[in-house]
């Protein structure tokens, strides 16, 4: 059995194939595995929990994981780690997130372009068709992560408390979400994974989109996201495409292509959950 993951810091999901990619189990989902939020224990408990994980350990053989916080040596040790004292049977392969976003994205194994991740979390990159170049280290949501989730959550509870938001959308917001200041501090300070909390209220935008206010932000995320993350990569941007994977990019397809005219740069696909490409991909490459 071959288990292929893909985990943000908000969901994780798992696919379990045979060596001919046939899907074994149902598709799996658990919480975010982000080692830059999570510890070790919290990793194997989150693990652990899923039945079908921990009725089927002894029978995987590879376990490929693609994850955000995964980007440095200390990220992949520590779920390297976590995941051999689980699946002790299985060969265990590490890898950050932007890899499964390029082998999702790209049209062809040698292919080169600069590849976006936009989900909780966003990080760009350069692939040269065989190697991952990385020009921004991110330093995590409260510095970075330029139009993630959790940029545009936070950016919307601020404009809400600061009056900054029109009265009909201000409505809204506050009737779909609890906006108790107490409780939006005890999830942001007291509980775990606060970013991919401040990442729920991004579907707020898009079930709003008709409003100008919504419009506006969307596109003023995806400008600084350009700004700051993808004209890094000037020179390669005059030969390459530039593809997206994750949900905030899969619905900002219409700001995202505008933008790119307006900046001069080439968009290529998008995907919104990275792990059917890398199915194939691993499938492929284990023949």
């Amino acid at each position: 059995m071959i288990l292929i993951v893909d985990s943000g810091s908000t969901k994780c999901d798992w696919i379990a194939v045979d060596e001919k990619g046939n899907q074994l189990l149902e598709k799996i989902r658990t919480k975010g595995l982000n080692p830059e939020i999570l510890t070790e224990k919290k990793l194997k408990k989150t693990i652990k929990k899923n039945s079908d994980l921990k009725n089927n350990r002894l029978d995987v053989t590879h376990v490929f994981f693609y994850g955000a916080g995964c980007g440095t040596d200390r990220g992949k040790e520590i779920v390297s780690t976590a995941l051999k004292d689980i699946f002790i049977n299985a060969f265990i392969k590490v890898e950050e997130d932007t890899m499964a976003a390029v082998y999702a994205t790209i049209n062809h194994d040698n292919e080169a372009a600069v590849v976006c991740i936009l989900g909780t979390g966003s990080n760009c990159s350069y692939y040269d068709g065989e190697i991952l170049h990385q020009r921004v280290q991110s330093l995590g949501y409260i510095l970075m992560d330029d139009a993630a989730g959790n940029y545009f959550g936070k950016h919307l509870i601020r404009d809400y408390y600061f009056n900054s938001m029109p009265t009909d959308i201000k409505v809204a917001f506050s009737t779909k979400y609890n906006l108790d200041a107490d409780y939006i501090k005890y999830n942001v300070y007291k509980q775990p994974n606060p970013n991919a909390y401040l990442a729920n209220f991004a579907e707020f935008m898009f079930l709003n989109k008709e409003s100008e206010y919504i419009r506006k932000l969307i596109k003023e995320g995806i400008v600084l996201f350009v700004k700051n993350y993808i004209m890094q990569y000037k020179e390669e941007l005059k030969t390459v495409p530039v593809h997206f994977a994750g949900s905030i990019a899969y619905f900002s397809q219409e700001e995202i292509k505008q933008v790119a005219q307006e900046m001069g740069f080439n968009v290529g696909n998008f995907e919104r959950r990275p792990i059917e490409g890398l199915v194939s991909f691993h499938t492929k490459s284990l023949k």
